[in-house]
Parts: C-alpha cells; structure tokens; sequence
C-alpha cells in the first residue's frame, strides 16, 4: 500500500469518526485503524465506496439481483423436494405393501391397486430417462429403440389407473400420518401410547417444537462460536502477556548471572583444581603400590648384581673396542694394497675351510 505524503498524514488524526464509520462498513477486510490513519486518502475512498456496496462487496442493484435470484431458486427446490418427496413416499408404499405380502394374506384389491401404482411409478421413471430435455441433443440414439410415446403406452387400462387415482389420497394420507407418528414417537417416547386424537393435536404443535428447537440449536451454535472466538482471542492475548513475562524474566536473569557468574566461575576452577589435585595423588599412589608389589629386596638386590655384571662387560667391551679400532687404524695405513691382500688372505681361509671339510667329509 502506498504511503501518502507527510502533510496530508497529519491532517487526519487517529481518532477521526471516519476511520469507524470505514472499519464497520468493511467488516470482511483485515484493516486496521492505523493502516487508515496512515493512507487517508485511502480510507477516503473507501470511506466513498461504501455508500454504493454492502459489507460484502456487492453494488445493491446486484444485491437486488442476487436476492431475487436466491428467492427464485428456493422456490425451484422446494418445489422439487415436493415432488421428490412424494415420489419416495410412494415407492415406499409400494415396498411396504410387497413386505406385508410374506407376513400377512393381502386382499385382490389391494394387490391390484399397488401394482397399479408400481407400474405407474416404473413408467414415469422410464420416460423420464428417455425423454431428452433441452440440454441434451435431439439426435441423441434412443436405447433400445425406445422412445417416450412408446413406454407411456405401456401404463394400465384407463379404469384401472381411474380406481388407483381416487384411491391414492386416501392411501397417501394413511401412510403419512403413520410416518408422522413414528416421528412423534421418535421425538417424545412416552406419547407413543397416546390415543390418536391426542397425537393428531401434539402433530399440530410439533413443526412449532421443532422449528424453536432449531432456533435453540443454531443459537447455542452461534453462542459456541463466539465463545470460541472470544476464547481465541482471550488465549492470543495470555499468549502475548506470557511471552513478555518470559522476555522480562529472562532479562532479570541474564543480569542476574552477569553478576553472580565472575563467582561461580572461581569456585568452579577452585572445585577442579582440587579435583585435580586429588586425581594426581591417587595416580602416585597407585604407581607406588605397583612399584612396591613388584619389586621387592629380594629382587632389587638380584638386579643390582645383573647391573654390576652388565656395567663390568659394557666396560670390557668398550676398551677391547678400543683396542680393534686402534688395529684397524694402524692397518688402514697401508692403505688399498693391503686392504687387497686381507681380502685375498680371507678368501684363502675360507677356500682352505671349504677344502678341509670336503677333505673331512670324504675321507673313510
């Protein structure tokens, strides 16, 4: 939405009378007052706009319109609920009748007069199927090559049909006052033993019950629902006071421990160090046990004469190599020729050593 410019903003004030009469005439739309105090000029069109709409958008000749169309259209279904109504009463007198014919021995007459009104019930319904109506297109295949002349031929003989017409109201009326008093059994058990005159006058109150018992039920619907709405409405704000509650105690706790903290933190290090401390000398103490476990006098006086032996051969060892590298060194004066003839003297002894076994090995 568009911002308008500063001077115009100022001339309008959030109090202005114009802002409700907008807000009350535009239920359905999510403003606000400050969306309007911010864009006067747009809440001066709407504010315009609402003296040629309703509440909910539409123009009151369209308003007219639709009301007309509506009423036009209810007066269709309840025509159309009639007839369809008394089409399925009709059908179930018919599968009532054929119900008592297992249970109970049914006059000629009566059997005659339902098959009538079945075969008339079964020859409507198929002319109905078969007789296209304006929306449906004219060259359309027949089924079977049947059309509605021919299945209206097959309806009773006119004396027949005569007899079941003038039958029929009295008929119908039977079975709706038997459904009017399953009804009234249904909606107060204990009038269900009444005598019939008693509940011929309770029927004539009932569309009254009913319809204030509807009242009272799209009342308390009405009700729950703006409870719900108010309860919603209740919990966003307890929401909202919570949620500040738990920022401000937040706060009153990070300030808290902003100040304690520097404590904590050095009684915490003292607390390790001790701790540490006390982990070193038990680690100490246990490579003292270890030591004490395994090396006992016995043991520490036999490795001190192993280390005297070993101390007295390293020495020995270290002047015998001093004696060969002073050898080596005054052999190395001789330079290459004698380091030839070493090499020539010790092939001679290994070729000699070779010989005197091979001597020792073939000799009997």
């Amino acid at each position: 939405m568009l911002r308008c410019p500063d001077s115009v903003c100022s001339s309008v004030g959030k109090g202005d009378s114009l802002h409700h009469q907008v807000l009350a005439a535009f239920p359905l739309c999510p403003l606000t007052e400050e969306d309007l105090t911010v864009n006067p000029l747009f809440c001066k069109l709407l504010a315009t706009l609402s003296q040629h709409v309703d509440h909910t958008g539409l123009t009151l000749h369209l308003r007219k319109e639709l009301e007309k169309t509506e009423k036009e259209l209810r007066s269709q279904k309840l025509c159309w609920l009639r007839l369809e109504s008394l089409h399925r009463l009709l059908k179930e007198m018919v599968q009532e009748h054929r119900c008592s014919q297992h249970h109970s021995i049914v006059s000629a007459v009566d059997d005659k007069f339902y098959d009538t009104l079945e075969q008339c019930l079964i020859v409507a319904r198929c002319a109905k199927q078969l007789d296209p109506s304006d929306t449906i297109n004219q060259d359309q295949s027949l089924i079977l090559g049947l059309s509605a002349e021919k299945v209206l031929n097959q309806m009773p003989p006119k004396q027949d049909l005569w007899q079941m017409k003038q039958r029929l109201p009295t008929e119908l009326q039977k079975h709706l006052k038997k459904k009017l008093f399953s009804l009234l059994s249904y909606y107060q058990p204990e009038w269900e033993n009444e005598s019939e005159g008693l509940k011929c006058v309770k029927l004539s109150k009932l569309p009254a019950l009913l319809e204030s018992e509807r009242n009272r039920a799209e009342s308390l619907t009405e009700r729950n629902r703006e409870n719900a709405t108010l309860l919603q409405r209740q919990t966003h704000s307890y929401l909202s006071e919570l949620l500040e509650c738990m920022q401000l105690l937040q706060t009153l706790v990070l300030d808290l421990r902003l100040k304690v903290q520097k404590d904590l933190d050095r009684k915490k290090i003292e607390y390790f160090e001790a701790k540490c401390e006390i982990g070193i000398q038990k680690i100490r103490a246990e490579m003292l046990e270890v030591q004490l476990d395994t090396y006992t006098r016995d043991k520490i006086a036999a490795h001190r004469k192993i280390t005297e032996k070993l101390n007295t051969e390293l020495k020995a060892a270290q002047v015998e190599k001093q004696s060969l590298e002073s050898k080596l060194a005054s052999f190395e004066i001789y330079g290459r020729e004698f380091e030839i003839l070493a090499e020539e003297y010790y092939r001679l002894q290994q070729e000699i050593a070779t010989k005197s076994w091979a001597l020792k090995e073939f000799t009997p």
